[in-house]
C-alpha cells in the first residue's frame, strides 16, 4: 500500500513498548525461532542415528534469518496453513535440507516451542525492568525515609507516616510481582518433541521403537534452547494453563502499577507529589496552567487493559477439548503479545516517572499543620494530666475546643485554630506545645521500617540484578 498511514498500527508498539520487547513479538523473532527449532531437531535426530547429512544441517544453519516473508505469504494463501508455508519457504532457501525439515514433527513443535522461547525471553526482560522499578522506589524511600506526611485511610487524614514509608508499600507490591515472575521462569516447561497428540508415536516410528532415543531427543532439543524443564505430558499443545499463569503475573504487575499511579494522581491533586513535567509540555489545550499527571494516567489506562486481557487465557485454558482444539490460536496471537507489550510499556513509563518524581515538603508540612492539632489531642491530654489536671475535665474541654475549631475550618473556610484555643485555656498552660506538636513524634517506627525494608527486601534484589541495573539507562518516552 502506498500510504502506510491508512493501516491500523498498534499504539502499544508506536507509543509505549520498548524496541527490545517489540522485537521479541515481531515476525523475524517468531519465524527465526521456527527455523532454529527445525535445525536443532534435525541435529538431534542425526546425532541419534537418523540418516541426516551434515551438509543439510549446514545449509539450514546458513538460512536461519533470511526469511522471504512475501514467499511465505503466497504459500500460506495457497495452503491455508502457516507452518506448512514456512516449511516450503525454508525448504527453498535450503533445498538440500528440504526432505528432512520438520521430520516427525507436528505444527505445535515449532508454534508452541517458539511461543515458550519468546515468553521466557520476555519474562526475563520484564524481571530486569521490575528490578529497576524496585531499585528506584528504594532510592526514593531512602531519600524520604523520615519526611513526615499525612497518612490517609478512606482518603481521609489519618495518623502520620513518612513519604519514604509510603514508597515501601508501593515497592513491596513490585517485589511480590518479581517473585511471581521468577517462579514462572524457574518452572516454565518446554513443550519439546511430543508428536501430534503428545504420545511421541511418530518419533518412536522414526527410531524403530527405541523409547530411550525418543526420550533423549526430547531432552536434547530442550537443552539446545536453554530449558531445564520439560512439560511432563502434553496433548498436541502444551497446557494452555501456562498462558493463564504467565498473563496472570503480568496482570499482577498491572495491579501494582495502577495502585502506585493512582496514589501519585491523588497526591498530585494535593500538590504534595508530582510526576516529572517537561519544560515545553502542555497540560491542557484550553487551560494553560494545568500540569496533568498524564504519564500516570497512561499507566492506569494500560493497566486496565492488561487486567482485562488476563481473562482470555483463563477462558482459553478452560475451553480446550481433549488433546486440543484450534479455538485458542487466534486469541493467543493477540492476547499474549499485547499483554507483554502493554506491561513493558507500563514499566517504561514508571522508570521515567520514578527517576524524577518531585516532592513538595512545604505543601506536605502545611497539610500536617492543618490536621495535626486534632491528631495531637490525645498527647496534649496526657501532657496536661501529667501537669496535674483532671483527665475528665480536660477531655471535655478538648472536645468543645475541637468542635469549635472544626466549625471554623468547615463552615467558614478559616485555618484550624485549635492550638490557639488550647494555649489560651489556663488548664493547658503547662503543656509544652512545641514538643507535643513535633510531627516526628507521630511517625512511629516509619523511618526505621524503611531502613529495615531496604536492607532485608530491596538489597537482595539489587544484588541479584546488579548487572542488569548497572546496564540500565534512563528512559525517554516515545511520546
Amino acid at each position: 500500500m502506498k500510504n502506510d498511514k491508512e493501516l491500523y498500527a498498534s499504539p502499544l508498539v508506536e507509543r509505549n513498548a520498548s524496541r527490545e520487547m517489540s522485537l521479541l513479538f515481531g515476525p523475524q523473532k517468531k519465524f527465526g525461532s521456527w527455523r532454529r527449532l527445525w535445525l536443532e531437531l534435525a541435529r538431534a535426530e542425526k546425532e541419534l542415528g537418523l540418516n541426516i547429512k551434515q551438509n543439510q544441517l549446514d545449509q539450514m544453519a546458513a538460512h536461519l534469518d533470511d526469511i522471504d516473508f512475501a514467499k511465505a505469504a503466497k504459500y500460506e494463501k495457497k495452503f491455508r496453513h502457516d507452518v506448512v508455508s514456512h516449511i516450503h519457504t525454508f525448504g527453498e532457501a535450503a533445498p538440500k535440507a528440504a526432505p528432512i525439515i520438520h521430520l516427525g514433527a507436528t505444527s505445535c513443535f515449532v508454534g508452541d516451542n517458539a511461543d515458550l522461547i519468546i515468553m521466557r525471553d520476555a519474562l526475563d526482560l520484564i524481571a530486569a525492568k521490575l528490578a529497576g522499578i524496585i531499585d528506584l522506589l528504594g532510592k526514593f524511600a531512602k531519600k524520604n525515609r523520615s519526611l513526615a506526611t499525612l497518612g490517609f485511610t478512606h482518603f481521609q487524614p489519618a495518623q502520620l507516616t513518612t513519604v519514604g514509608k509510603r514508597a515501601t508499600l508501593w515497592c513491596y507490591d513490585f517485589v511480590s510481582d518479581l517473585n511471581e515472575i521468577e517462579h514462572r521462569l524457574a518452572t516454565l516447561g518446554f513443550r519439546g518433541v511430543k508428536g501430534t497428540t503428545g504420545t511421541q508415536a511418530s518419533f518412536l516410528a522414526l527410531f524403530d521403537g527405541n523409547s530411550n532415543k525418543v526420550k533423549r531427543l526430547d531432552k536434547m532439543v530442550a537443552k539446545a534452547f536453554g530449558f531445564e524443564n520439560l512439560c511432563a505430558v502434553t496433548g498436541q499443545t502444551y497446557q494452555r494453563k501456562t498462558d493463564s499463569l504467565v498473563v496472570n503475573c503480568l496482570s499482577s504487575i498491572a495491579q501494582s502499577a495502577h495502585k502506585l499511579c493512582n496514589d501519585i494522581r491523588l497526591l498530585s491533586n494535593l500538590k504534595e507529589l508530582e510526576e516529572p513535567f517537561e519544560k515545553s509540555q502542555v497540560g491542557s489545550s484550553a487551560m494553560a496552567y494545568k500540569r496533568n499527571p498524564m504519564r500516570c494516567e497512561r499507566v492506569t489506562a494500560l493497566s486496565r487493559l492488561i487486567i482485562s486481557l488476563s481473562s482470555s487465557p483463563q477462558m482459553t485454558a478452560a475451553e480446550q477439548w481433549l488433546e486440543r482444539t484450534l479455538d485458542d490460536s487466534a486469541n493467543r496471537r493477540v492476547v499474549i503479545p499485547e499483554a507483554f507489550l502493554a506491561t513493558d510499556g507500563i514499566l517504561q513509563i514508571l522508570t521515567n516517572v520514578l527517576g524524577d518524581l518531585v516532592v513538595y515538603p512545604k505543601v506536605i508540612s502545611s497539610h500536617i499543620t492543618a490536621e495535626l492539632p486534632f491528631m495531637a489531642t490525645e498527647n496534649i491530654l496526657m501532657a496536661a494530666v501529667k501537669a496535674g489536671g483532671d483527665r475528665q475535665k480536660l477531655h471535655e474541654k478538648i472536645r468543645q475546643h475541637s468542635h469549635a475549631a472544626a466549625e471554623q475550618v468547615k463552615k467558614f473556610g478559616r485555618q484550624n485554630d485549635l492550638i490557639s484555643r488550647l494555649k489560651s485555656d489556663a488548664d493547658f498552660s503547662k503543656v509544652d506545645f512545641k514538643t507535643v506538636l513535633n510531627p516526628k513524634s507521630y511517625i512511629g517506627r516509619a523511618a526505621e521500617q524503611v531502613d529495615e525494608f531496604l536492607a532485608e527486601v530491596v538489597t537482595p534484589v539489587r544484588r541479584k540484578y546488579r548487572k542488569k541495573l548497572k546496564e540500565a539507562k534512563s528512559v525517554k518516552l516515545k511520546v
